[in-house]
């Protein structure tokens, strides 16, 4: 398939994981990927990986919760090719364990988990506008935004605002030719994941998800290339009648 024939996509937090592996895909079928994250090392690790595959992409080094450099980069897409087809982002921090948490780790989580994912949609929307219809944005959420985190309530709450978030969005970008969609991943092997675990920071991930997988009823935890692919689907011209809506990709965790 050649979905992403033609087409400009930015992908937020797409250095490794969840956003490595949509930068991937979306790649594979013909999109010119540009792949922004904290670490620029590793955002040109991800383009270097695109370009050995034959496709072309732009690394950025970015700081989502910085609104000057949002407004920078989407300067710079405007300069260069006057559209952006689609916008995927992929940002977050799981945030201190249990309630008792201080105001500076509590503001630290909403700049993170709401304040980048506000400004890297909103401020895309005049070049998603001219795309011609075809614009879209997707945000990732967690499954714990649907059946809440008894680890960290605060995950729960920040993630899951960008429920009602693309829903309004939707709204709002319908009549300019704008979806906008999130997804909800449940527990992913990613090199995030042991950060969710308190005190078990970089342990095997294999090991985290031993005690987990007993609990989802697919048995197992996901690949972030599942994730990846439904993000490309979202962003594509099969899903041109889906918006607003936010879709568990978590094995069946929220049917339990």
């Amino acid at each position: 398939m050649n979905r992403f024939d033609g087409r400009v996509v930015l992908l937020i937090g797409a250095g490794s994981g969840m956003g490595r592996a949509a930068a991937m895909r979306i790649a594979r079928e013909g999109g010119h990927v540009w792949v922004a994250d904290l670490n620029e090392t590793s955002a040109k690790e991800v383009v270097a990986e695109i370009a050995a595959e034959g496709g072309t992409g732009v690394a950025v080094g970015l700081d989502a919760t910085d609104v000057d450099a949002l407004k920078a980069l989407y300067a710079r897409i405007d300069v260069e090719h006057g559209v952006l087809h689609a916008l995927h982002y992929q940002v977050g921090i799981p945030g201190p364990s249990g309630l008792e948490v201080d105001e500076a780790q509590w503001q630290q989580v909403m700049d993170v988990n709401l304040k980048s994912a506000y400004y890297s949609a909103t401020l895309a929307f005049e070049l998603l506008e001219k795309a011609e219809g075809k614009g879209s944005i997707t945000l990732t959420s967690t499954a714990a935004a649907i059946i809440g985190s008894a680890r960290s309530p605060l995950y729960s709450m920040s993630k899951g605002a960008l429920l009602p978030f693309v829903r309004g969005l939707a709204v709002v970008g319908g009549p300019r030719g704008i979806r906008a969609n999130a997804v909800c991943p449940g527990m992913v092997e990613t090199p995030m994941l042991s950060s969710f675990f308190p005190g078990q920071e970089g342990r095997d991930t294999g090991e985290l998800m031993a005690g987990f997988k007993e609990g989802v009823p697919l048995g197992r935890g996901a690949q972030p290339r599942e994730i990846g692919d439904v993000i490309a689907f979202l962003n594509s011209d099969d899903a041109s009648y889906v918006t607003g809506v936010s879709i568990p990709v978590d094995g069946g965790v929220t049917v339990l």
